[in-house]
Protein backbone atom coordinates (compact mmCIF):
# COMPACT_ATOMS: atom_id res chain seq x y z
CA UNK A 1 0.00 0.00 0.00
CA UNK A 2 -0.40 -5.22 -7.37
CA UNK A 3 -1.39 -8.54 -8.52
CA UNK A 4 7.14 -20.17 -9.49
CA UNK A 5 8.57 -27.85 -14.35
CA UNK A 6 6.93 -31.06 -13.30
CA UNK A 7 4.94 -30.56 -10.32
CA UNK A 8 4.47 -33.68 -7.45
CA UNK A 9 0.85 -34.28 -6.19
CA UNK A 10 -1.38 -32.53 -3.18
CA UNK A 11 -1.45 -34.65 -0.18
CA UNK A 12 -4.56 -35.96 -0.61
CA UNK A 13 -4.97 -35.40 -4.31
CA UNK A 14 -3.21 -38.99 -5.40
CA UNK A 15 -2.34 -40.94 -2.68
CA UNK A 16 -5.44 -42.35 -0.42
CA UNK A 17 -4.17 -42.08 3.40
CA UNK A 18 -3.02 -45.53 4.99
CA UNK A 19 -6.53 -46.10 6.52
CA UNK A 20 -7.94 -46.47 3.71
CA UNK A 21 -6.89 -49.68 2.50
CA UNK A 22 -8.39 -52.76 4.16
CA UNK A 23 -5.29 -55.41 4.42
CA UNK A 24 -5.60 -58.16 6.17
CA UNK A 25 -3.86 -61.86 6.33
CA UNK A 26 -6.41 -64.61 5.85
CA UNK A 27 -6.40 -68.20 3.74
CA UNK A 28 -10.04 -66.87 2.03
CA UNK A 29 -9.61 -64.80 -1.01
CA UNK A 30 -10.07 -60.86 -0.30
CA UNK A 31 -12.99 -59.38 -1.11
CA UNK A 32 -14.07 -56.22 -2.69
CA UNK A 33 -16.38 -54.15 -0.90
CA UNK A 34 -19.18 -53.94 -2.90
CA UNK A 35 -20.21 -50.20 -2.38
CA UNK A 36 -17.37 -48.42 -2.18
CA UNK A 37 -17.42 -44.93 -0.67
CA UNK A 38 -18.18 -42.37 -3.62
CA UNK A 39 -16.08 -39.19 -3.39
CA UNK A 40 -17.20 -36.05 -1.85
CA UNK A 41 -19.15 -34.32 -4.31
CA UNK A 42 -17.80 -30.43 -4.90
CA UNK A 43 -20.46 -28.18 -3.89
CA UNK A 44 -21.03 -25.69 -6.63
CA UNK A 45 -20.11 -22.39 -6.15
CA UNK A 46 -22.76 -19.35 -6.88
CA UNK A 47 -21.34 -15.98 -8.30
CA UNK A 48 -21.52 -13.08 -6.15
CA UNK A 49 -24.79 -10.37 -7.22
CA UNK A 50 -23.88 -6.86 -8.54
CA UNK A 51 -25.31 -5.58 -5.16
CA UNK A 52 -22.73 -7.82 -3.18
CA UNK A 53 -19.89 -6.91 -5.39
CA UNK A 54 -20.86 -3.19 -4.77
CA UNK A 55 -21.04 -3.53 -1.31
CA UNK A 56 -17.97 -5.36 -0.73
CA UNK A 57 -16.12 -2.62 -2.95
CA UNK A 58 -17.56 0.23 -1.11
CA UNK A 59 -16.16 -1.70 2.21
CA UNK A 60 -12.89 -3.22 0.85
CA UNK A 61 -11.93 0.24 -0.03
CA UNK A 62 -13.19 2.14 2.84
CA UNK A 63 -11.12 -0.16 5.19
CA UNK A 64 -7.76 1.05 2.67
CA UNK A 65 -8.98 4.47 3.03
CA UNK A 66 -8.54 4.46 7.09
CA UNK A 67 -5.22 2.42 6.54
CA UNK A 68 -4.10 5.13 4.22
CA UNK A 69 -4.87 7.69 6.50
CA UNK A 70 -3.10 5.60 9.47
CA UNK A 71 -0.11 5.74 7.12
CA UNK A 72 0.02 9.25 5.88
CA UNK A 73 -0.75 10.84 9.92
CA UNK A 74 2.35 8.93 10.61
CA UNK A 75 4.64 9.81 7.93
CA UNK A 76 4.54 6.09 6.60
CA UNK A 77 4.85 4.53 3.19
CA UNK A 78 3.26 1.29 1.72
CA UNK A 79 4.17 -1.06 -1.13
CA UNK A 80 3.23 -1.32 -4.71
CA UNK A 81 1.47 1.61 -6.95
CA UNK A 82 0.24 2.99 -3.68
CA UNK A 83 3.71 3.03 -2.56
CA UNK A 84 4.66 4.81 -5.85
CA UNK A 85 1.75 6.81 -5.08
CA UNK A 86 3.39 8.36 -1.50
CA UNK A 87 6.58 8.85 -2.36
CA UNK A 88 5.75 10.93 -5.14
CA UNK A 89 3.07 12.66 -2.62
CA UNK A 90 6.30 13.61 -0.01
CA UNK A 91 8.67 14.48 -2.97
CA UNK A 92 5.91 16.85 -4.72
CA UNK A 93 3.09 17.92 -2.51
CA UNK A 94 0.68 16.55 -5.14
CA UNK A 95 -1.86 14.81 -3.21
CA UNK A 96 -2.35 11.04 -2.99
CA UNK A 97 -5.38 10.47 -4.60
CA UNK A 98 -4.43 11.75 -7.79
CA UNK A 99 -1.54 10.41 -8.24
CA UNK A 100 -2.54 7.08 -7.25
CA UNK A 101 -4.99 7.32 -9.64
CA UNK A 102 -2.47 8.30 -12.44
CA UNK A 103 -0.32 5.87 -11.70
CA UNK A 104 -2.77 2.73 -11.99
CA UNK A 105 -3.91 3.45 -15.65
CA UNK A 106 -1.39 1.71 -17.16
CA UNK A 107 -2.28 -1.52 -15.61
CA UNK A 108 -5.77 -1.32 -16.32
CA UNK A 109 -4.55 -3.03 -20.23
CA UNK A 110 -2.74 -5.96 -18.27
CA UNK A 111 -6.05 -6.79 -16.03
CA UNK A 112 -8.53 -5.83 -19.63
CA UNK A 113 -6.21 -8.71 -21.24
CA UNK A 114 -5.86 -11.16 -18.67
CA UNK A 115 -8.37 -11.07 -15.97
CA UNK A 116 -11.36 -9.93 -17.96
CA UNK A 117 -13.70 -7.00 -18.42
CA UNK A 118 -15.09 -7.23 -15.00
CA UNK A 119 -12.72 -7.31 -13.53
CA UNK A 120 -10.82 -4.44 -14.95
CA UNK A 121 -14.24 -2.34 -14.17
CA UNK A 122 -14.61 -3.30 -11.04
CA UNK A 123 -11.17 -2.47 -10.63
CA UNK A 124 -10.95 0.97 -12.11
CA UNK A 125 -14.54 1.91 -10.12
CA UNK A 126 -12.42 0.61 -7.33
CA UNK A 127 -9.23 3.08 -7.51
CA UNK A 128 -11.28 6.04 -8.57
CA UNK A 129 -13.33 5.47 -5.04
CA UNK A 130 -10.19 5.37 -3.28
CA UNK A 131 -8.90 8.54 -4.91
CA UNK A 132 -12.35 10.09 -3.81
CA UNK A 133 -12.40 9.13 0.03
CA UNK A 134 -8.50 10.11 0.14
CA UNK A 135 -9.18 13.19 -0.66
CA UNK A 136 -12.02 13.48 1.44
CA UNK A 137 -10.55 11.79 4.01
CA UNK A 138 -9.51 14.46 6.36
CA UNK A 139 -12.96 16.14 6.65
CA UNK A 140 -14.07 12.87 8.40
CA UNK A 141 -11.03 11.27 10.43
CA UNK A 142 -7.94 13.14 12.11
CA UNK A 143 -5.36 11.85 14.94
CA UNK A 144 -4.10 14.25 17.16
CA UNK A 145 -1.37 11.87 17.96
CA UNK A 146 -0.17 8.29 16.43
CA UNK A 147 2.43 6.49 17.45
CA UNK A 148 4.37 5.08 14.19
CA UNK A 149 4.74 0.98 14.87
CA UNK A 150 1.27 1.13 15.98
CA UNK A 151 0.05 2.83 12.84
CA UNK A 152 2.09 0.77 11.18
CA UNK A 153 1.05 -2.63 12.30
CA UNK A 154 -2.93 -1.44 12.80
CA UNK A 155 -3.00 0.37 9.39
CA UNK A 156 -1.54 -2.55 7.94
CA UNK A 157 -3.93 -5.13 9.42
CA UNK A 158 -6.64 -2.90 8.38
CA UNK A 159 -5.34 -2.66 4.66
CA UNK A 160 -4.37 -6.44 4.07
CA UNK A 161 -8.38 -7.21 5.54
CA UNK A 162 -9.64 -4.51 2.98
CA UNK A 163 -7.92 -5.71 0.07
CA UNK A 164 -8.76 -9.54 1.39
CA UNK A 165 -12.69 -8.44 0.96
CA UNK A 166 -11.58 -7.35 -2.52
CA UNK A 167 -10.03 -10.15 -3.95
CA UNK A 168 -12.49 -12.26 -2.67
CA UNK A 169 -15.06 -10.46 -5.17
CA UNK A 170 -12.68 -10.73 -8.27
CA UNK A 171 -11.42 -6.54 -7.76
CA UNK A 172 -8.41 -5.19 -6.46
CA UNK A 173 -6.58 -2.14 -6.66
CA UNK A 174 -4.49 -2.14 -9.58
CA UNK A 175 -0.77 -2.05 -10.17
CA UNK A 176 0.86 -5.31 -8.02
CA UNK A 177 -2.61 -6.15 -6.72
CA UNK A 178 -3.42 -7.43 -10.62
CA UNK A 179 -0.39 -8.86 -11.47
CA UNK A 180 -0.73 -11.37 -7.82
CA UNK A 181 -3.82 -12.55 -8.75
CA UNK A 182 -2.86 -13.16 -12.73
CA UNK A 183 -0.02 -15.08 -11.36
CA UNK A 184 -2.32 -16.91 -9.18
CA UNK A 185 -4.82 -17.78 -11.11
CA UNK A 186 -1.87 -18.50 -13.85
CA UNK A 187 1.07 -20.54 -11.61
CA UNK A 188 -0.72 -21.08 -8.33
CA UNK A 189 1.37 -18.65 -6.37
CA UNK A 190 -0.02 -17.17 -3.29
CA UNK A 191 -0.62 -13.50 -3.96
CA UNK A 192 -0.21 -12.06 -0.56
CA UNK A 193 3.81 -13.73 -0.83
CA UNK A 194 4.18 -11.56 -4.31
CA UNK A 195 3.00 -8.38 -2.99
CA UNK A 196 5.02 -8.78 -0.05
CA UNK A 197 8.57 -9.38 -1.90
CA UNK A 198 7.35 -6.43 -4.53
CA UNK A 199 6.13 -4.29 -1.32
CA UNK A 200 9.59 -4.60 0.52
CA UNK A 201 11.47 -3.94 -2.38
CA UNK A 202 9.43 -0.99 -3.15
CA UNK A 203 10.09 0.55 0.56
CA UNK A 204 13.76 0.31 -0.05
CA UNK A 205 13.90 1.61 -2.62
CA UNK A 206 12.11 4.21 -0.57
CA UNK A 207 15.43 4.83 1.77
CA UNK A 208 17.37 7.09 -1.16
CA UNK A 209 14.27 9.52 -0.01
CA UNK A 210 12.87 9.05 3.63
CA UNK A 211 14.23 8.46 7.37
CA UNK A 212 15.11 4.62 7.59
CA UNK A 213 13.36 4.70 11.10
CA UNK A 214 10.74 5.77 8.96
CA UNK A 215 11.19 2.94 6.35
CA UNK A 216 11.54 0.18 9.20
CA UNK A 217 7.97 1.34 10.41
CA UNK A 218 6.81 0.98 6.65
CA UNK A 219 7.91 -2.77 6.27
CA UNK A 220 6.09 -3.83 8.98
CA UNK A 221 3.13 -2.50 8.01
CA UNK A 222 3.43 -3.94 4.84
CA UNK A 223 4.20 -7.47 6.33
CA UNK A 224 1.30 -6.79 8.23
CA UNK A 225 -0.49 -6.50 5.12
CA UNK A 226 0.43 -9.25 3.16
CA UNK A 227 0.29 -11.62 6.58
CA UNK A 228 -3.39 -11.27 5.96
CA UNK A 229 -3.73 -11.96 2.40
CA UNK A 230 -1.09 -14.59 2.59
CA UNK A 231 -2.83 -16.88 5.25
CA UNK A 232 -6.42 -16.12 4.20
CA UNK A 233 -5.89 -15.95 -0.01
CA UNK A 234 -4.57 -18.35 -1.48
CA UNK A 235 -5.03 -21.61 -3.74
CA UNK A 236 -7.53 -23.79 -2.46
CA UNK A 237 -8.82 -21.77 0.04
CA UNK A 238 -11.98 -19.08 -0.67
CA UNK A 239 -11.46 -17.34 -4.08
CA UNK A 240 -14.94 -15.21 -4.73
CA UNK A 241 -17.07 -16.22 -8.36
Amino acid sequence: MVQFATRLPRFGSACPPLHAFNCTMSSSPATSNPHPTAPAATPATTPHTLVEDGVAIFTGVLLISVGVAFFTSAGLLTGGTAGLAFLLHYATGISFGKLFFVVNLPFYWLALRKLGRAFTVKTFMAVLLLSLLTELQSQFLQFSQLQPLYAAIAGGLITGTGFLVLFRHRCSLGGVGIAALYLQDRYGWRAGKIQMAVDCCILLLALWTVDPLRVAWSIAGAVALNLVLAMNHRPGRYMGT
